[in-house]
């Protein structure tokens, strides 16, 4: 089957209202592209490791959105169409041009497994959850993933960092506090490197159902983790939850402004002398997390950079 995207070109600060109108006409799903500043909260809330796009605000969004072939696209056009001229009338929406283009029918879910493959991390072999081990990684830990819709496979380099830092620091029976666990794989392999506990939390509910079935496929029980979903930047809730003084480690592969936001409430989580393991640092952004981890008192103990990343580990007092 086909599908036809739609891209609407408007202004970033007509987003808003443009999409509400589409949502009126029955279209859902949309996707923004646009070079607006992220405002604090959403800073909180970006538990992924990919880069910041620091590029100019032109203030252009584009508005994509699919319809599938068959539907009455002419007439949904018209009517989108007439809906943008009304728009006109008492807001600034920009150029508000509309162009197709036609793409396959994609399993949205499973097509990203085409490019999962198995690979290794020095002595560990990462393997898709639904792939066989390769014969010749007999002597390698092989954990099996299946990250779903959730984040982390293992293979970004952010990822890798966090887990040479978790072999490096875990002791035995340790308790481990893994923010925006998204998959699982950092309480994973804490847990593999011989931690005795982990808490993970993240925003997404996804992430919970990824993190229980990941553990499962390595042999891991349910007496050995949880997961909580809520932000424990922000919600007292989540903090009581997740428990303070009680870690000896934590590690955080998220985004440089949420460290910032993140380390003076996580330093109330870990133990006096627990490690924090930070990374999904972009390296222009390195200077910045080290000064807020100085301010809060903690003392940085290594950092360690692959590709364009890094990853700081600390000491809090």
């Amino acid at each position: 089957m086909k599908w036809n995207k739609f891209t609407l070109k408007t202004l970033a600060e007509a987003e808003d209202v443009v999409i509400s109108a589409l949502i009126d006409l029955g279209i859902e799903g949309v996707e923004i592209e646009d070079k607006l500043p992220l405002t604090e909260e959403e800073k909180r809330q970006m538990f992924v490791d990919i880069p910041m796009d620091t590029s100019p605000n032109d203030h252009i969004a584009y508005i994509n959105f699919y319809l599938e072939e068959g539907d009455d696209t002419e007439n949904l056009l018209k009517r989108v169409r007439e809906e943008l001229e009304e728009l006109r009338k008492f807001t600034n929406i920009g150029e508000g041009s509309l162009v197709v283009s036609e793409t396959e029918d994609i399993d949205w879910i499973n097509n990203w497994k085409e490019h999962f493959k198995q690979f290794s991390i020095d002595d560990i072999l990462i393997v898709p959850s639904w792939e066989e081990a390769k014969k010749g990684g007999e002597e390698k830990m092989v954990i099996h993933m299946d990250p779903g819709t959730a984040f982390g496979t293992g293979m970004h380099e952010t990822t890798q960092l966090c887990i040479r830092q978790l072999r490096k620091y875990v002791k035995k029976e340790a308790m481990v506090l893994d923010v925006g666990c998204g998959s699982g794989i950092l309480s994973l392999m804490a847990l593999k490197f011989g931690a005795g506990y982990t808490v993970g939390t993240d925003l997404d509910d996804c992430a919970k159902r990824a993190t229980y079935e990941n553990m499962e496929v390595n042999g891991i029980t349910k007496e050995s983790f949880e997961v909580i979903i809520g932000n424990i930047i922000d919600q007292k809730e989540i903090q009581d939850k997740v428990g303070y003084r009680k870690y000896h480690i934590v590690v955080a592969n998220i985004l440089a402004e949420v460290l910032v936001c993140l380390t003076p409430v996580i330093k109330n989580q870990l133990k006096s002398g627990g490690i924090y393991i930070t990374s999904g640092i972009i390296d222009e952004k390195e200077e910045t997390v080290i000064k807020c981890l100085e301010e809060e008192g903690f003392t940085v103990l290594e950092v360690k950079t692959q590709g364009e990343w890094v990853s700081v580990t600390a000491k809090v007092p």
